[in-house]
């Protein structure tokens, strides 16, 4: 059911988006194949996960009518 994907999809990038503005918050360090995450990448993260988020949670609205 398409309200299903879309909904889930939505939370998971709401997730994402909260745990990089937690890390943003908090200065947590990141590290990936050993090179150190600059905390400006989690900007654009946050940004680009909560549109993602908010566009899902508005087309599983849509499907519930």
């Amino acid at each position: 059911d398409n309200k299903t994907y879309y909904t889930l999809a939505s939370v998971i990038f709401f997730t994402i988006a909260l745990g990089h503005a937690l890390r943003l918050l908090n200065e947590w360090p990141a590290m990936i194949a050993g090179y150190d995450v600059p905390l400006w990448v989690s900007w654009p993260a946050v940004a680009i996960a909560g549109d993602l988020g908010v566009r899902g949670w508005q087309l599983a609205s849509k499907r519930g009518r």
